[in-house]
């Protein structure tokens, strides 16, 4: 072990001598604005190059005007999302750009984070969860059905977007809402999450400055009110109690002050984080299939083993024990919340480093989970790292796809079922074929996105 690593490992009894006084430095700057300009069409080379030379370190990083503390050693993410987490706020870099379409809900601080979160806890349980499974597996086998044609050629964002979405909005916001509605949402939402990307990486510009994507980012924004306000109009005046989300978010906040905007913030924030991380994680499934054959027949295998031709259902879910290894695996080195910035309250240390208060914080699962200080072989794919038991020897910290402490995502088992349901439900009747033309390389918005353009045509899983 390196003195480096051995040094850093010692995080917890630095930051506590360090917040007694005793010592104080600040952090290394790293030039990342030359960084950007060299990697202009791939900026996550950029972010990548720069965990590198800061080899685990807190450092800065040189944007100018602007320069955030980047934080990617385990023990530092775990004091910045838990030990000291109260210090450390979602505003800022990422936050403030996107507050029009988050509000003030789940995805917020304070008093209205608190407040949706006790509402909405219990909500997400196991649970609940489970009593949705049943009717998730019926609309995404209903979908896959009438979208899959055998020999065509699809978008895979597109495709994977079009049996996300209207499985998400049915269970969120309702069996009956309307396909046109559905087809309004899913734009807007993708609209919404992409078109302030170029504020995220300049965020020292006013928002008196327009940029691209302003005006498309407000029209979305619209598109998305004038389905989600009558849909709750709608649930009260619903007697039955519906176990859609929008009612019961109804039921939790009777008689409140400007109810429906509280409702509102929350079933976007949540419609959308859901149907994002969801869409992202789920568009890379194919080029990871394509890229490791040995990996892919071994899905293949379980799938045809445990499924056989289909219908996927709810009682196989438990069997395809590898297909879920797959997916940490796949969340791991391609974590749609690639980004998770944080702004000091108040002025802390970490490691022995001075943070001012109102420092910038950026914290990417998607570049600790790749520090081989912390990961075996960290760049090779490989699902056998999440065999059962084989997490006790990891820092609870070195993998947080799904953000960690009391911000932590409210719908991992969500998540997991519907990707479990939706490859197991197309690849027991199809095999995917990719076409592509060059390295797949992550393209940056507010979720890791794969490139534009990635298409597939699917095959009959008997004829593959």
């Amino acid at each position: 072990m390196s003195g480096n690593v051995r040094r850093l490992r010692r995080t917890s009894w630095r930051s506590a001598v360090s917040l007694g006084g005793v010592s104080s430095r600040r952090a290394r700057t790293l030039p990342f604005l030359r960084s950007l300009a060299r990697h202009a069409r791939t900026p996550v080379h950029a972010f990548e190059e720069a965990s590198r030379r800061a080899g685990g370190e807190l450092v800065r990083l040189n944007m100018g005007p602007f320069r955030p503390y980047l934080v990617t050693h385990p023990e530092h993410v775990q004091h910045v999302l838990k030990t000291n987490q109260p210090n450390y706020v979602r505003a800022g870099m990422f936050w403030d750009p996107l507050a029009p379409l988050l509000g003030q809900g789940i995805l917020s601080e304070g008093e209205g984070w608190a407040a949706s979160r006790k509402i909405l806890q219990p909500v997400f349980t196991a649970r609940y969860v489970n009593s949705l499974a049943g009717h998730m597996a019926q609309i995404i086998t209903g979908l896959i059905d009438v979208t899959l044609v055998p020999g065509r050629r699809f978008d895979i964002g597109e495709l994977i977007s079009t049996l996300i979405h209207p499985t998400i909005v049915r269970l969120f916001l309702g069996a009956t809402i309307s396909d046109e509605d559905i087809g309004r949402l899913a734009p807007a939402y993708d609209t919404g999450v992409t078109a302030r990307s170029l504020r995220l990486l300049l965020p020292s510009v006013p928002e008196r400055f327009p940029l691209p994507g302003d005006r498309a980012f407000k029209r979305a924004i619209r598109t998305i009110d004038e389905v989600v306000y009558p849909r709750i109009q709608y649930a009260k005046t619903r007697r039955e109690e519906d176990a859609d989300l929008v009612s019961r978010l109804v039921r939790a906040r009777p008689g409140e002050a400007d109810a429906d905007r509280l409702i509102r913030d929350d079933m976007v924030a949540i419609h959308g984080a859901a149907t994002e991380t969801s869409v992202t994680a789920l568009t890379w499934v194919w080029p990871v299939l394509d890229a490791h054959p040995k990996i892919a027949a071994r899905v293949y295998e379980e799938v045809d083993r445990v499924v056989g031709r289909g219908p996927v259902t709810v009682a196989h879910l438990q069997d395809l024990t590898y297909l879920k290894m797959f997916v940490d695996e796949l969340v791991r080195l391609y974590p749609p919340g690639w980004i998770l910035p944080r702004t000091a309250a108040r002025a802390d240390h970490i490691d022995g480093i001075e943070i001012p208060a109102g420092a910038t914080m950026v914290l990417s699962p998607y570049l600790t989970h790749r520090l081989p200080e912390f990961w075996d072989r960290a760049l090779e794919f490989d699902p056998e790292r999440f065999a059962p038991g084989n997490d006790r020897a990891r820092h609870r910290y070195a993998y947080f796809p799904f953000a960690a402490g009391p911000h932590v995502c409210l719908g991992p088992h969500l998540f997991m079922m519907e990707a479990l349901l939706l490859i197991a439900g197309i690849l027991c009747k199809y095999r995917p074929l990719l076409h592509t033309t060059g390295p797949i390389t992550p393209r940056l918005a507010s979720t890791l996105r794969p490139p534009k353009g990635l298409s597939m045509t699917l095959v009959p899983a008997g004829a593959a």
